[in-house]
């Protein structure tokens, strides 16, 4: 590999590869990139402690330290219930139901988002560039977005189930909340 390229794979793994999503997969609808916390879904010392005493580990560790869920492991990815999938952190709406499909990966999967609902940036962790997005609300970690999906959007949006909760449609959606607001 040139040196060019070690030099981009270096700059995103030390947090200098950050990209909005327009310029990643393009024509997507949501904010493009400016998550509630900064932009990049890092969250402050301040509200990571708030969320800590808010939320199940298993939960923070996928929403706040980026973690991941084994496959099939969640019961949301066999959801097939009608309604809006919400932030498990701040009840943010994210994915309408009608977005929702099976993508075979064992992970809750959307071909697109409600509009404003997501931000993203590149991600390096497997040296391979990702396009990983956030809640745009409380920089919650959702998953990543790929472009595998099927039609209208050839989107496959891989969410992780802890990062969500399921409110059926007719039922209120749960009030936004705020960590530093408990």
């Amino acid at each position: 590999m040139g040196a060019g390229i070690w030099k981009s794979l270096w700059q995103g793994i030390l947090g200098g590869g950050t990209a909005t999503t327009r310029s990643i997969v393009e024509g997507e609808s949501g904010s493009g990139g400016a998550c509630g916390a900064g932009g990049t879904g890092a969250a402050s010392a301040e509200s990571r402690v708030a969320w800590k005493r808010l939320l199940p580990p298993d939960s923070f560790r996928v929403l706040f330290d980026e973690g991941t869920e084994p496959p099939h492991s969640h019961p949301l990815n066999r959801e097939k219930g009608d309604g809006t999938f919400v932030c498990a952190a701040c009840h943010q709406p994210l994915f309408d139901s009608r977005q929702k499909y099976d993508s075979g990966t064992g992970w809750p999967s959307f071909h697109g988002a409600l509009p404003d609902a997501l931000g993203f940036k590149r991600d390096y962790l497997l040296v391979v560039p990702r396009t990983e997005y956030h809640c745009v609300a409380c920089g919650g970690h959702q998953g990543h977005v790929f472009t595998d999906g099927p039609p209208p959007s050839g989107k496959r949006y891989c969410n992780n189930g802890l990062a969500l909760k399921f409110i059926p449609r007719g039922e209120a959606l749960p009030s936004r909340r705020d960590a530093g607001a408990h």
